[in-house]
């Protein structure tokens, strides 16, 4: 909206904040844009608003059961059938159905009588949950105008997802399969199942996605719903009424989607952030985890600075960023904290996830005050993140977890990080971030198997089973991925399948999977170790570690399922561009997002 335009004139937008997940992202969103907002504080906002965001991350029984006991359901439900402009994102979408498997007993607000339900893991093998990453979207209705000036959302794009439950076709009664239907605006496939994903009704709009986390495709639909007259946007919902524009579509248009399991191969661009000498904050990078110059006495290795980097990442085409401190300050949890502001200044221009690791934990400030990883999490949440990573802890807790059960007690103890954010802001927002390292075996020696711990020896890969391209390196050798903490300085007694298979019990909902053997080498991905991961677990596997040239993406999503990929130091140094990267992906069949609006 022009400058020039007096305040009386603008409509009022409000933002609902129900308390959990990033809403940050959201707002800056907006800023960036060029519009105003105010936040919803009490129920009188509610007849104040002239268009109404709900944006949310996280478990429905928890945004239920704010609203309820915040004592906003109602005056939301009345602001909905008001007619005025309402736009509900992912959990802001869900809460419009009557309710979710997720939280049974827990009620929506029922305008479209169907419910949310989970994701099928177990589809054919083609995909894990949640549905983490950039898909398409495809209009649910085949209208034979070709005037598409009213339209909200641009078919071709691919938007941002990270969510466990949908509004899954096929899971309710026909009657309210109809309902479901007339309001469905697009529909999304992940492997088999195809879901709506995004809703549109009278003044109800609604996606599934973020398009805060959208890059340019999400702005530009922000900016059509911000930009659209009050009067072009509202009109009761009428949940009953006939669909007039067009018969169902129940395919994806592109039919180069049709093989893959719906999501983009996502690029992930880490940058490993320290304090160098002087005190300043630097992207770092170096070969097994050593940041130094290689002369005597060498300085910090400094790459760039993180904000400046992430924002050129982003323009570059990178489908995440992810933020590792690796240095002394994230012991200091919550005071004379630098990486909040890291966070807080790239969510400013950065529109895509983006991920922080190093200290979420449950610590003590150096003041004494004990900060709780439940509430660092949040802290870094608020600050702009989307997700946050855990490394050494995450260790430790699946190592308590088997001892409880070795006892016979509760396996779950409810207290470890990953359970408690897990369960304030939904399993996609906690990542844990493993780093395991090979523990080698001569089988040329007799009796080399009985060397070997029994507890690890279901996890054995040997040199002719090898995948890798440093096979003939291997030949006569046998080995396990031993787990590590510290960053790779110390070892654990747990490979690296037990430890996976624990964090995802907890409750965490994605892996980095690092590998200290092909840090920094550039020797490709060790796919013989995502392989063994990504077939024990059935939530997504981030590849991390070895990559050297654009090749290597291709191989890794070819040959382990991997859902995404990650590099540093080869984008850090200009080696491969991002684009580079996506170019041979799309060369190979390999579906990649691109970004191609300009808002």
């Amino acid at each position: 909206m022009s400058a020039s335009t007096s305040q009386a004139a603008k409509p009022r937008l409000y933002i609902l904040d129900y308390g959990a997940g990033n809403v940050r992202s959201l707002a800056n969103s907006i800023s960036q844009l060029g519009y105003e907002f105010e936040w919803i504080k009490d129920e009188s906002d509610f007849d104040k608003a002239d268009k109404l965001l709900f944006p949310g991350v996280g478990a429905f029984q928890q945004a239920a059961g704010m609203l309820t006991t915040s004592g906003m359901m109602e005056p939301l439900l009345k602001y909905v059938r008001s007619g005025k402009p309402y736009f509900g994102i992912c959990i802001g979408m869900q809460v419009l159905f009557e309710g979710s498997s997720e939280a049974h007993g827990a009620k929506g607000l029922g305008v479209i009588p169907y419910p949310i339900s989970k994701f099928n893991a177990a589809d054919g093998g083609k995909k894990s949950v949640p549905h983490m990453g950039w898909n398409g979207a495809w209009r649910a209705h085949a209208s034979a105008s070709t005037d598409d000036s009213d339209e909200l959302l641009l078919t071709g794009e691919d938007y941002y997802f990270v969510h466990s439950y949908a509004a899954l076709l096929g899971h309710g009664t026909p009657e309210a399969e109809a309902v479901l239907k007339d309001f469905a605006y697009t529909v999304s496939r992940y492997g088999s199942e195809r879901f709506v994903s995004s809703v549109r009704r009278g003044n109800i709009f609604g996606t599934q996605f973020h398009p805060e986390k959208s890059g340019p495709a999400g702005l530009d639909l922000l900016h059509r719903w911000l930009s659209a007259p009050v009067a072009a946007l509202s009109a009761p919902p009428h949940p009953l009424m006939t669909r007039d524009d067009g018969a169902w579509v129940d395919e994806d248009p592109r039919a180069a989607r049709a093989a893959s399991s719906g999501l983009t191969s996502r690029i992930v661009a880490c940058l490993d952030v320290r304090s160098n000498d002087n005190g300043d904050l630097v992207v770092t990078k170096g070969d097994q985890y050593d940041v130094r110059e290689k002369a005597e006495g060498g300085n910090v290795r400094n790459l760039g600075k993180p904000v400046e980097l992430s924002r050129r990442y982003y323009e570059a085409g990178a489908d995440e960023i992810c933020f590792l401190n690796i240095t002394s300050f994230r012991s200091s949890a919550l005071q004379d904290q630098p990486m909040l502001e890291v966070v807080r200044s790239s969510a400013e221009t950065v529109f895509v996830p983006l991920t922080v690791g190093g200290g979420i934990k449950d610590t003590v400030d150096p003041d004494g005050t004990r900060r709780s990883a439940l509430e660092v999490a949040g802290a870094y949440f608020r600050a702009g993140a989307d997700k946050v990573s855990i490394g050494s802890e995450a260790v430790l807790n699946v190592e308590e977890m088997l001892a409880r059960e070795a006892r016979g007690e509760p396996a779950l103890s409810g207290t470890t990080g990953i359970e408690t954010i897990a369960a304030a802001y939904g399993a996609q927002a906690v990542v844990v971030s493993i780093d395991p390292k090979r523990v080698y075996y001569d089988t040329t020696q007799a009796n080399w198997l009985d060397t070997v711990p029994a507890a690890h020896r279901a996890t054995l890969v040997t040199g002719e089973t090898s995948t890798t391209r440093t096979k003939p390196d291997e030949a006569g050798k046998a080995w396990w991925y031993q787990c590590t903490i510290s960053g790779g300085r110390a070892v654990r007694d747990i490979d690296v399948v037990q430890l996976a298979r624990g964090v995802e019990r907890l409750g965490a909902g994605e892996i980095l999977l690092n590998s200290v053997d092909r840090d920094g080498s550039g020797k490709g991905f060790d796919l013989d170790l995502i392989r063994q991961v990504r077939s024990a677990v059935s939530i997504p596997v981030v590849a991390s570690s070895g990559a050297g040239c654009a090749a290597d993406f291709e191989e890794v999503f070819e040959k382990t399922g991997c859902e995404a990929a990650l590099a540093a130091g080869i984008f850090h140094r200009g080696e491969v561009g991002i684009d580079e990267v996506k170019a041979d992906l799309e060369e190979h069949g390999l579906p990649v997002r691109r970004t191609a609006l300009a808002v």
